[in-house]
Parts: C-alpha cells; sequence; structure tokens
C-alpha cells in the first residue's frame, strides 16, 4: 500500500513539474506570440480597410455611427429587438443649455467673505403661510421614487433613513405608502395620483407635504403601465397585483380638476384632511409653464413644483424622454419671472427638478428664484455607492435599486442611509462654504446678481451678464 501511494506521489510530482515547465515556457514565449498575432490581425485588417468597395467596408458602420451616434444607433437596435415603445432609464442624455453655463461670481473689495468659522443658514421653510409648513434644514429635498413601480423596498427605507439623518424630506412617489417610507422618514411627501393603491385619508394625514402630480419631465403627464415581471412576492402584494403576468395602469392626469371649481375644492380637501400641510402642484416644464402656474395658484397651490426636461426615470418611451418639454433651466427662469410679475413669489414656494447633480447647481437654481431643489438621479447614486460593486461590470449599477431588477442583490440598508445622509451633509457644507466666499450669511440672500453667464445662450435665457 506505502509503495502504491509513493508511485502515485512521484507520479504527481512529476506532472506537476511539466505542467510547471510548460506554463513558464509559454510566458516566456507569449511577448512573441502576442506581437505575431497582433501584427497578423492589423495587417488583415488593413487589407480589409483598404481594398473593400465602400458598400461593403467596414468604414461603412463608422460613417453610420458618425451620422446617429452610439446611443441612438444601440437605442434603435433595442427598438428593432422589442418592436414596441423604447422604454428609457435615468433620463435624457441631450445636451440642453443648464447650470454649467453659469458662474457664481463673488466681490471680495466690496463685499468681504465670512470667515469659515462663521455660521451661516441653509434652512428652508415650504409652505411659508400654512399650518403645518414644511421646515427643512437645508434647501434639498429627494424627488419621487416610488417602491415596486422603480425602487425595491430596501432602496426606499435607506432613502427615508438617510434624509431623516440629514435634516430633510422625501417624496414617496407613485408607489405604495408602505411602514418603510412612514416608519423610518422623519419628513416625507405624499402624492396624490390616480393608481389604485393611492391609499385612503390616513396616508394623507400624516404626510408633512401633498404633491398633486400632473406629470414629471421625463413622461410629462401621460399614463404609466406598471408590470409584475420581475417584482418579488411582497411588492406584487402592495401594488395589488396577484402573479408575473399581472400589468397594472396609473391613469394620466386629473380629469376631475380641469375646472377651477373643482381644482379648489380638490385641493381645499387636502388641506383638510392634512391639517393645514403645505399642497404642492407638479407640472413638467413646458411652453405652456405660465399658464400651468396660474391655474395652479388660482386654485390655490402653496407650492409650485416644475420638472424639466432633463428629470430622471425608472423607465419611460424614449420619445418622451428626449423629445418633450423644455430644459430645466428655461424653465426656471421662465417660472421665476412669472411668479415675480404677478407678485405670488411672497406666498408661493417654487421647487426646481430635473437634472440638479451639485452643490453649484443648487446654489444657481436658488440665485435663479428657486426656493428649493429635489434631486433624484445623484441621491440614488449616493444610496447605491460603492454596493454598486455588487452588480459591475457585467450589470448596470441601477440593478441593485430597481424593483423589477433582473438580478436581485443584496443591499445594506443601513449603509445605503448611511452614505445618502453625507451626500446630501456634504452638498449643504458647500453650500455653506458658497455662501460664506460670498459674503452672505443665509441662503435667502442668494439672487441673481450673484451669477454671470460665460455662454451666450445661458445669458439670453437667464438675463444673467455675459462675461
Amino acid at each position: 500500500m506505502g509503495s502504491r501511494v509513493e508511485f502515485l506521489q512521484s507520479v504527481y510530482i512529476v506532472i506537476g513539474v511539466e505542467l510547471g515547465v510548460t506554463f513558464l515556457f509559454l510566458l516566456l514565449l507569449s511577448p512573441w506570440l502576442f506581437r505575431t498575432f497582433f501584427r497578423l490581425a492589423v495587417r488583415r485588417f488593413t487589407e480589409v480597410v483598404f481594398r473593400d468597395p465602400y458598400t461593403n467596408n467596414l468604414l461603412e458602420g463608422y460613417t453610420a455611427l458618425k451620422k446617429f451616434g452610439l446611443q441612438w444607433m444601440l437605442e434603435n437596435e433595442l427598438r428593432a429587438q422589442s418592436g414596441r415603445a423604447l422604454e428609457k432609464p435615468i433620463g435624457t442624455g441631450r445636451p440642453f443649455p443648464h447650470f454649467d453655463g453659469l458662474l457664481i461670481t463673488p466681490g471680495p473689495l466690496r463685499r468681504r467673505p465670512l470667515e469659515l468659522t462663521d455660521p451661516v443658514d441653509l434652512q428652508v421653510t415650504i409652505g411659508r403661510h400654512c399650518k403645518r409648513p414644511l421646515h427643512l434644514s437645508m434647501p434639498i429635498l429627494v424627488s419621487a421614487m416610488g417602491y415596486g413601480v422603480a425602487l425595491r423596498k430596501p432602496i426606499v427605507q435607506a432613502i427615508a433613513l438617510g434624509t431623516a439623518k440629514a435634516g430633510t424630506a422625501c417624496n414617496v412617489g407613485q408607489g405604495p405608502v408602505v411602514a418603510e417610507w412612514t416608519h423610518s422618514a422623519d419628513k416625507w411627501v405624499v402624492q396624490y395620483h390616480r393608481a389604485p393603491w393611492r391609499g385612503d385619508e390616513s396616508v394623507f394625514q400624516r404626510a408633512h407635504m401633498i404633491e398633486i402630480r400632473f406629470g414629471q419631465g421625463a413622461n410629462v403627464g401621460s399614463g404609466t403601465f406598471v408590470s409584475a415581471k420581475g417584482l418579488d412576492r411582497a411588492a406584487r402584494r402592495d401594488l395589488g397585483l396577484t402573479d408575473e403576468s399581472d400589468v397594472a395602469y396609473i391613469p394620466a392626469g386629473h380629469p376631475e380638476v380641469e375646472r377651477m371649481l373643482a381644482f379648489r375644492n380638490l385641493i381645499r380637501r387636502l388641506r383638510k384632511i392634512s391639517g393645514g400641510a403645505p399642497i404642492a402642484v407638479k407640472i413638467p416644464a413646458s411652453h405652456y409653464i405660465e399658464q400651468d402656474i396660474e391655474w395652479a395658484v388660482k386654485a390655490g397651490a402653496d407650492v409650485i413644483v416644475v420638472d424639466g426636461a432633463q428629470g430622471g426615470t425608472h423607465a419611460s418611451p424614449a420619445v418622451l424622454v428626449d423629445d418633450f418639454g423644455i430644459p430645466t433651466l428655461s424653465a426656471l427662469c421662465r417660472a421665476a419671472r412669472f411668479l415675480r410679475a404677478r407678485g405670488y413669489q411672497d406666498r408661493v414656494d417654487l421647487i426646481i427638478s430635473g437634472g440638479i447633480r451639485t452643490p453649484g447647481d443648487i446654489m444657481k437654481a436658488l440665485c435663479l428664484g428657486a426656493s428649493a431643489v429635489y434631486m433624484g438621479t445623484a441621491a440614488l447614486f449616493s444610496v447605491v455607492h460603492t454596493q454598486l460593486t455588487r452588480t459591475l461590470p457585467f450589470e448596470p449599477p441601477t440593478q441593485i435599486a430597481w424593483a423589477n431588477a433582473e438580478i436581485p442583490t443584496r443591499f445594506d440598508v443601513r449603509a445605503g442611509a448611511e452614505s445618502l445622509a453625507k451626500f446630501l451633509l456634504a452638498c449643504a457644507d458647500e453650500i455653506g462654504v458658497g455662501l460664506r466666499a460670498l459674503g452672505k450669511p443665509s441662503i435667502h440672500a442668494l439672487d441673481q446678481s450673484d451669477l454671470v453667464a460665460w455662454d451666450a445662450e445661458v445669458a439670453r435665457i437667464t438675463g444673467c451678464p455675459l462675461v
């Protein structure tokens, strides 16, 4: 028995040595092999490109790619595969005029900067004249991202906990209002929409703000199908769906408020139910933004929420994402000018959303007349933070967040809440740095005189001087 074992050990040693020598030989040979194969490949590629007629040439693909662009070409391939309207996530990538065309301008000789140790006021009150105004530690809210219709429950809970840590509010969106929202958040905004799971009066009684949703930048005011496919059992139950073949529908708009009297009655009813919480009206930015705002203000809205064309989404038809609405910067400037011209700015707050990415964007929006901003995509990416490595490199990072993700991954709620809170607090801290550099003790002292434009088109849109 012993000799047999010794024999096998000898065989394994010989095999191991031979494999090692072979591996070492290939390792030494590999640079030569690589150069040889690479040289042959380049030679063959050059022959094909330089000799084939243009109609048969690989260069034709480059020309098509240059003409359409990589994104549009790939999106058309997805259309060719599905035969249905392309559902596009996140939002548009079009290079609209945005806050990047503006710069904040200090005046150290005429207005001395504050010391870094001087306190600055970042607090904002939404619905200033309401019985139950919404007090926030910073001019930032996390925008509507509904459970089940967009996000998984652990992500929802992390958003609620993170905004509570930072002293601000989150918007529950068009999904069901579950305990993970109300038990974890300190302040929350509830949307009034037409989904069958909207909830009863008790939901609105506890809301810190009610937002009548007429649409958003990424899907205008269209209705939305919600498929049960890919949802877990709990999400299907909360949405009232029985199995994966079910499809729910959120109808478009609110036909019952097309008459002014009905609109006023709805706002009065919601204000009474909530005990005097601010009533907001959310509209997608359009060329008729002034008429929309006038209609909402006359109906008694306390807050106007305008979502620009760069607004994000879980999924919306690509034509609505890319080709509808007007840019956020244009919408903000037109809305603020209209409120000032009509004398509404002292009783109606303006919240802007759609592509707000950085503390600089926030400060510029406040200078242009916004009372506060909603942040969506930026906040969502801060929630997943380093946990997105669980999906990369073969799946997009949002697969950790979407409710219908094809590859559900583990998510640490506490870590997500902590990273969101740190992101929001960091944004607030940077706004404080900017205020001190301007020599201003409060965000309420910001105005358009603090801005200049270095882009001619942005100067035209905003009315800021061109440097």
